[in-house]
């Protein structure tokens, strides 16, 4: 049986995500977090991909929540095959106002870096 070893970029990924830093971490009222998708569509050339959010939920609902279609983003819905913390977990927990700039910011240096297919990050 054949293993699919995973997307050759990760490494690459996280060190990009880890040059990012939030300032707010852990601050009075660091409710949000940024959370990152692992996608898989094997239509692609290279089928893995990353999906970036935000949210004021636990990132575990929150994908739970996408792949059941609730304001649900295409991407996770029908590609997303779990979380990826360790894009993360250094960033959580931050103030709104920074989770917003850190989800495009993640979803640039991931391009930066490399990944060939990364949604949302908007």
């Amino acid at each position: 049986m054949f293993h699919d070893p995973g997307p050759r970029w990760m490494d690459a990924a996280q060190a990009a995500a880890r040059g990012l830093r939030a300032t707010t971490r852990g601050t009075r009222r660091a409710g949000h977090s940024v959370y990152v998708v692992l996608l898989k569509d094997v239509r692609r050339d290279d089928p893995w991909g990353l999906y970036v959010g935000q949210t004021s939920r636990d990132p575990d609902l929150r994908f739970d929540q996408h792949k059941a279609g609730y304001k649900a983003s295409g991407a996770v819905r029908r590609f997303g095959v779990r979380l990826a913390p360790d894009l993360t977990a250094h960033l959580n927990p931050m103030r709104a106002w920074e989770a917003l700039d850190l989800e495009a910011a993640l979803a640039d240096a991931l391009r930066a870096a490399g990944v060939p297919w990364v949604e949302g990050g908007h």
